[in-house]
């Protein structure tokens, strides 16, 4: 059984929950169905938070395994799953460790949850690894800035924000993190969002990359 002790966030994952309720009213829950049409199959969603996506999950999904590692969102994931539109099966875990066989899912879903894993390139090469050849990784993520002002300004800003929000960075590069794997991103949208009223309009991306043949 994994130790998920540092993953612990009580009383950010219970500010998350009333924060990702107003993002869901503000267009994040058009976002997540954009993130999930067109999907089939057995499908691997790693750091599913309070499961904010499995009402979007197309009927053609056969099976969602959802992994979270932070208790209190976990429970929560829980409870969306009962009403899911698919299977959906919650799982304790963390997204560096993932505790499935090789080739096993047909795509994996990211949904801002690369902004906070420690490794990205852990995380990632076990996405790979438990991907099939040809399958598919869905993701939307809030990401660095394609301006070099606002990348410095996340850059300064990072640090303070990391330990305010549940160890996320503003200023990772998802994108070249994905390609670095050898994921093969295959279509990419960048846009701004603002997720909450008081908070800054963020870059973020919302695609799909391919595991080669």
């Amino acid at each position: 059984m994994q130790d998920l002790t540092r993953f612990q966030n009580p009383r950010f994952a219970q500010a998350y929950e009333r924060m990702s309720a107003e993002s869901e009213r503000r267009g994040a829950a058009g976002h997540r169905r954009r993130l999930l049409a067109g999907l089939a199959g057995r499908v691997l969603e790693v750091g599913a938070g309070n499961g904010l996506n499995f009402a979007h999950y197309p009927a053609a999904v056969r099976e969602v395994v959802a992994v979270e590692p932070e208790d209190r969102l976990r429970g929560l994931a829980g409870r969306a799953a009962a009403g899911a539109p698919v299977p959906v099966t919650v799982v304790a875990g963390h997204a560096a460790d993932l505790r499935f066989a090789d080739a096993s899912f047909d795509a994996v879903v990211l949904s801002l949850v690369l902004c906070s894993v420690p490794d990205q390139r852990a995380v990632l090469g076990e996405v790979s690894r438990v991907l099939r050849p040809g399958g598919e990784v869905r993701f939307y993520e809030h990401v660095r800035s394609s301006r070099a002002a606002g990348a410095l300004v996340q850059d300064l800003v990072t640090p303070l924000w990391r330990r305010m929000a549940g160890g996320c960075r503003l200023n990772r590069d998802t994108e070249r993190a994905m390609a670095d794997s050898g994921l093969v991103v295959e279509e990419r949208e960048r846009f701004a969002f603002r997720p909450l009223p008081l908070s800054p309009r963020l870059p973020h991306i919302l695609g799909r990359a391919r595991k080669p043949a």
